[in-house]
């Protein structure tokens, strides 16, 4: 569209990483199986929820592609994968979907991102940021951010309230960290525009109705009206020649500033909750731990 091919490829080599990446850890913890089931003599890996016409590999790639994009579709329960096997189709999720993403609605995710990366790159080199020609100016990193904020927003602040309120306490099917999981994974689901979910979790009850509903609400339009702006900011700039001052946007090294933006960005805001979700859950049962 804008006659740059090599900004393109750039942008899906970014996305090929998360992807990639993704696969291969799904995939080892479901190989690996339940450090539970091992202590009690039966190796293997983790069969329970898949069918086995699918395996460990087609479920844990098709659990992958399902929450880069905005698909929902699953051939295997994700609430039975280990704790790592779960954390990683949560995580597609919370990542804004920016992994191919939603029809219609997958580009913008990472366009988000791709501003930030361009600003933290323009403060490197001491230059006003430029994307395709255009500055990126303090509108732009602003709209950008109200994006990218608007998910853990809604993912967290409800996943907080909901596992202290006894009425959504009692539709957990499990207690300890993985019935954290069930509803943070439930509010992450449904506020990127997803629809898969831990099926453990009972939410047809009024209260997730109701919050699980402005999630979504709050999901697609306080991503949406941002990225119109900024559409509509930057329609109105004047393209700017590159100079030999200009962040080349359609290298490796941009590929790279722009995957370990994302991480950051994303791993600083979900890591506090992720810690005492699956990541403690993988570590309890390394050490023979049930609840």
């Amino acid at each position: 569209m804008v006659g740059n091919q090599r900004q393109g490829w750039a942008i899906l080599a970014t996305m090929s990483v998360l992807f990639i990446a993704g696969v291969v850890i799904c995939y080892w913890a479901e190989a690996a199986g339940n450090p539970l089931v091992h202590a009690l003599g039966v190796d293997g890996a983790n069969m329970e929820g898949k069918e086995s016409r699918f395996g460990i590999a087609a479920s844990a790639l098709f659990a992958v592609i399902t929450t880069a994009a905005s698909c929902g579709a699953v051939n295997a329960m994700h609430d039975s994968f280990t704790a790592l096997g779960g954390l990683v189709p949560m995580l597609n999720m919370q990542l804004g979907e920016v992994i191919v993403g939603g029809v219609g609605a997958g580009f913008y995710g990472i366009v988000m991102f791709i501003v930030i990366t361009v600003f933290v790159a323009g403060l490197m080199v001491g230059r006003t940021p430029e994307y395709l020609g255009k500055k990126i100016e303090a509108k732009e990193v602003k709209m950008a951010m109200l994006a990218i904020l608007a998910l853990p927003l809604v993912m967290l602040v409800f996943t907080a309230i909901a596992v202290v309120l006894p009425s959504a306490v009692a539709s957990m099917a499990n207690g300890g960290p993985h019935g954290f999981s069930e509803v943070l994974y439930a509010y992450t689901s449904a506020a990127a525009n997803n629809g898969s979910a831990f099926g453990g979790l009972s939410g047809n009850t009024p209260w997730y109705n109701i919050t699980l509903g402005i999630s979504m609400w709050v999901g697609r339009f306080f991503v949406i009206i941002p990225a119109l702006a900024i559409a509509g900011s930057l329609a109105t700039k004047k393209t700017v020649p590159a100079s030999a001052g200009t962040f080349p946007t359609d290298g490796p090294l941009f590929v790279g500033l722009l995957v370990g933006v994302i991480l950051i960005v994303v791993g600083l805001t979900f890591f506090p909750a992720l810690a005492i979700g699956p990541i403690v859950e993988h570590l309890a049962a390394i050490n023979g731990q049930t609840f």
